[in-house]
């Protein structure tokens, strides 16, 4: 009974701590870019401060649906895909991007 309450515990504990590591992953690689790009620019000093705030609370751009659908359409041309068999493929692509 102990191995199985310890078992969930783990469980849970794993499964709340996941997400908070791939959101330290994608802060990461975030910063990794922003100090790349500043150092590209041969940034210092306060130049470089600002730079790199400005960089790190940039929200990263959303696909908006006009975007999504221009690109499922050219998709679904390229694949030369008529009647039902685009219908499904652009529903698909539609809710996958």
């Amino acid at each position: 009974m102990k191995k199985m309450i310890l078992s969930v515990a783990v469980s849970l504990l794993a499964a709340s701590l996941a997400p908070a590591a791939l959101a330290a992953g994608a802060q990461q690689n975030k910063m990794k870019e922003c100090n790349a790009s500043a150092g590209d620019k041969a940034l210092k000093g306060d130049e470089r401060k600002a730079f790199m705030k400005e960089c790190l609370s940039a929200k990263p751009a959303k696909t908006t649906q006009q975007d999504k659908m221009k690109s499922c359409n050219k998709d679904a041309g390229e694949k030369a895909l008529k009647g039902d068999e685009r219908k499904k493929f652009m529903s698909d692509c539609l809710k996958a991007n």
